[in-house]
């Protein structure tokens, strides 16, 4: 752990010589990293509705990079690097969270629709913060930790003074590509399927994913259990159930119309029934979470309107300990110091202008090309929510961090409140569900945009960094990365759908589900229900209820190797009780690698599947008993690889 005297001399390292900071090379570096993060979170999130922190990968990966290209990086111009990199992942959660559901409505959206709403999501949310930045970041420095942001300042004091993490970092990359080429590319089958012949059309089914047992291993083994307990009750209690009862059934099972339950294979009643039951518990476990939450976001929005209300503009006094000479004799004048400088007001104005305004304003950047009057509405209520749940969100990451954010339950009240006020007015068709359903993809990336940017002003407050560059570095990542995003999701919505196994996208599925309950009411309220008492169960038990219900609707084939994941960093764990895993840890490092390798190859494989270069399916060249056992072997060297990357000290 780096002490907060480390935290002042790295600061102070800047009364010595001027040191590098928004330089041509570290944006670069960032933009491309924020790309490759971006498209990797995208892609994740869609499969398993999580994403990763770009941040400190991209802050070890930014030093590596330098290094080899023959100079070191400063530590300012490693921290402005992965600022810029990380504004990726709050595009990719916002968008990954609600614009699959436009796919399921079969109302798809244009590449530059996807684009602008990510960049604008984006905008509100850097122009909103910035205001906050004083008061969160530095008047309330004692109170708000911001976890992660103090983390990868500790891990930019190690990296920059010697790499350490970097080469296991490219190898995880290296290993989630390789697997996923070997998946896509049919060389290898991509799941591991036992029938359990004593329960009825129940599977053991295990994917072969170098990600997703990264992403195990990140989550840790509480988390990854909470996950695979949920997809085994659906696996090994739902779908046999339901085989069992409906095997004398002589007509279809509502909702189903047509197919008989004895017909159907074990996929058939996931889809016919058992998402549905997921899908229920998803929201159930959503809703309480935001009605267990409203009194931290209630106390968190009054702790920042009081801190606005009484604040006055910090001076020299605030930072002189952070500033260098020349800054404090500025201070000393009345002036703002370097470390203390934000972008301009006018910018936060426009900014906040033009994301109320163009979706109004501009036809066809909503969803559903619906008239002014709808529009109008949309735009107030992503000036009340977005503005709202900016400021809620930038001060609850700085206690629970911005892996605990609320994004699923700040995108399920904004679209509460939005569809209420559209079925208020008559507007209930499928335009107009799509619109409300943009409303959210703007406000849940906005907040989820604030915790971020939260979390890397709080960095760049502990190792001296200049706000506005940071600021304008996140414009500019925002800027980039939304192209990325957007060509994910059009690349996967279009040549794989969303909503199946592969890719169940299910808090966007969650938000589809919401919109047509409170707009159209044309939803099988009797599985829908079932899934709350389940979700409402595993609450009551103790268990993280998203995580849960996110279980449930998910295939057991995605959890399995969640599990996995989880498990090895529950032994890495067990057996260094001395120093248990941290943020910057090599193993984190190397977890992250595998999502961000097999992200990226999962996008190339879409790319060359889209250009008629790979059928989208076939049987592998390996199958048969030697490819289940390939299956076996392959998920066990991953996880042997996540073990050794532990016992580096």
């Amino acid at each position: 752990m780096i002490h907060s005297e480390s935290f002042e001399t790295a600061a102070l390292d800047r009364n010595r010589e001027p040191l590098a900071e928004f330089t041509f090379q570290a944006v670069c570096t960032g933009i491309v990293l924020g790309i490759v993060f971006g498209a990797a979170n995208a892609y994740m999130g869609l499969r398993v509705g999580m994403t990763v922190s770009a941040s400190i990968p991209a802050a070890v990966m930014t030093v590596a990079i330098f290094a080899a290209l023959g100079r070191k990086a400063t530590i300012l111009e490693a921290n402005l690097s992965q600022t810029v990199a990380s504004a990726s992942t709050a595009l990719a959660t916002g968008s990954i969270f609600t614009l699959p559901a436009l796919f399921l409505w079969g109302v798809v959206p244009p590449y530059w629709q996807i684009v602008a709403l990510c960049f604008l999501g984006g905008l509100l949310g850097l122009a909103a913060m910035i205001p906050l930045r004083r008061l969160l970041i530095v008047q309330s420095r004692d109170e708000l930790p911001y976890p992660e942001g103090t983390a990868c300042a500790e891990v930019l004091m190690a990296t920059t003074r010697g790499v350490s993490g970097a080469g296991w970092i490219f190898a995880g990359m290296a290993i989630g590509a390789a697997v996923k080429l070997l998946v896509g590319l049919f060389l290898l089958p991509d799941m591991l399927v036992l029938p359990l012949a004593f329960l009825p059309k129940a599977e053991f089914t295990l994917e072969l994913s170098a990600a997703l047992i990264g992403v195990g291993f990140l989550l840790g083994y509480r988390q990854s259990a909470v996950c695979v307990a949920g997809s085994l009750l659906s696996s090994l209690a739902l779908i046999p159930l339901i085989a069992w009862l409906g095997e004398g059934l002589t007509g279809p099972l509502p909702p189903e119309t047509k197919a008989l339950i004895a017909g159907m294979s074990s996929d058939d009643i996931w889809k016919n029934y058992v998402r549905y039951i997921g899908a229920g518990a998803v929201a159930t476990a959503g809703i309480l979470t935001v009605l267990r939450g409203l009194p931290a976001m209630s106390a968190a929005f009054l702790a920042v309107a009081r801190g606005i209300g009484a604040r006055h503009a910090p001076r020299g006094n605030d930072r002189t300990r952070h500033a260098p000479r020349d800054d404090i004799h500025h201070a000393e004048r009345g002036e703002y110091a370097s470390t203390d400088r934000d972008l301009p007001g006018a910018f936060i104005l426009a900014a906040i202008a033009v994301v109320v305004l163009v979706p109004a304003l501009v036809p066809g950047v909503l969803g559903g090309h619906v008239g002014f009057l709808p529009r109008l509405a949309c735009s107030a209520g992503i000036a009340l929510f977005g503005l709202l749940f900016v400021a809620v969100t930038a001060r609850i990451v700085g206690i629970v961090g911005v892996s605990s954010q609320p994004t699923s339950g700040i995108a399920l009240v904004t679209l509460l409140g939005t569809a209420a006020l559209f079925a208020a007015a008559g507007w209930t068709d499928l335009r107009a569900q799509a619109a409300v359903l943009t409303v959210g993809t703007i406000v849940a990336i906005a907040a989820s945009k604030s915790g971020d940017i939260s979390q890397d002003l709080k960095t760049g407050y502990l190792v001296g960094a200049t706000p506005a560059k940071q600021q304008f570095g996140q414009l500019l990542g925002a800027a980039t990365a939304c192209w990325a995003v957007a060509a994910t999701l059009t690349l996967l919505g279009t040549h794989y759908g969303f909503g199946g196994k592969a890719l169940p996208a299910p808090q966007a599925t969650l938000m589809k589900m919401i919109i047509e309950g409170v707009l159209s009411g044309h939803l099988p309220w009797r599985l829908v229900f079932s899934g709350g008492g389940i979700a409402l169960c595993g609450m009551l038990c103790g268990a993280n209820g998203l995580a849960f219900a996110i279980g449930v609707y998910l295939p057991l084939s995605t959890m399995a190797p969640l599990y996995l994941g989880g498990c090895v960093r529950g032994l890495v764990e067990r057996f260094r009780k001395d120093r248990p895993l941290g943020e910057g840890d090599v193993g984190v490092l190397a977890a992250s690698g595998l999502v961000a390798g097999e992200g990226l190859a999962g996008v190339l494989v879409a790319g060359l599947v889209a250009a008629g270069l790979v059928p989208k399916e076939r049987l592998p060249m390996l199958s048969g008993i030697p490819g289940q056992a390939a299956i076996i072997v392959v998920s066990l060297l991953i996880s042997w690889f996540l073990w050794r990357s532990c016992r580096k000290r």
